[in-house]
């Protein structure tokens, strides 16, 4: 079946990075949109980021443009999210998502806790 198992949570101070890995299995890597989406406490789930299976387009959330980056790596199929300068209200779980067509398959969740 597919898995996407995601890691690199975790607790940062403010300024600070982190970068999430989500490898998967069971699934064409490759083939799929692969994408970011958090969700803080008594928010919906908001996207974050998310790139295209071949060209490597992405798309980012206005309020991470500049600091986050998520790339992938087919060979590996695995997408990486690095993030830079972390605020306070970057603050959420972190989840992995892979879409194709009307297939879409999550992780986990890793919590990102960004305090002093």
């Amino acid at each position: 079946q597919v898995q996407l198992v995601e890691s690199g949570g975790g607790l940062v101070q403010p300024g600070g990075s982190l970068t999430l890995s989500c490898a998967g299995s069971g699934l064409t890597f490759s083939s799929y949109v692969m994408s970011w989406y958090r969700q803080a406490p008594g928010k919906e789930r908001e996207l974050v980021a998310s790139i295209t299976q071949f060209s490597g387009s992405t798309n980012y959330a206005e309020s991470v443009k500049g600091r986050f980056t998520i790339s992938r790596d087919n060979a590996k199929n695995t997408v990486y999210l690095q993030m830079n300068s972390l605020k306070p209200e970057d603050t959420a779980v972190y989840y992995c998502n892979a879409r194709l067509r009307t297939a879409r398959y999550w992780g986990q969740g890793p919590q990102v806790t960004v305090s002093s």
